[in-house]
């Protein structure tokens, strides 16, 4: 299984501990559906509902090494019956920048569904020091 951060990314914020190396923080992020493992490059298994929302300002600070939703992502009329089980993030609506994938549980959709992440349910965290 590759979810995870992108291996650009994990550059990138390597690069700037490591290196000193300016690190530009992406100026929005989109979330999108998968039925299964995005892949390295966050572009398998993507959903038929392709709609990517803009998740941009909907994250708590980060606190222990983790974020969280502060805002409900719904996607309204679901193109197609099937399982949402991961999510990529990236820096637009379409193409753009691939930043990092994880899992969901499992989610069955019926084609013209809404489906809801709720607020607290979309976390993201980086293995911390104890």
């Amino acid at each position: 299984m590759s979810v995870g951060l992108a291996a650009a990314t994990a550059n990138s914020l390597l690069n700037a501990i490591y290196n000193q190396a300016n690190y530009t923080a992406p100026t929005a992020i989109w979330v999108q559906l998968h039925v299964g493992d995005p892949g390295s490059a966050g572009t398998s298994n993507v959903a038929t509902e392709t709609t990517r929302k803009d998740i941009t300002s909907s994250f708590s600070s980060a606190s222990g090494g983790a974020v969280t939703n502060d805002v409900a992502i719904t996607w309204t009329g679901v193109a197609g019956t099937e399982d949402f089980t991961h999510w990529s993030l990236w820096s637009a609506s379409s193409g753009g920048t691939f930043y990092q994938s994880g899992t969901i549980s499992a989610n069955a959709v019926t084609a013209g569904d809404t489906f809801t992440i709720p607020v607290g349910d979309f976390d993201v965290s980086l293995t911390t020091a104890a």
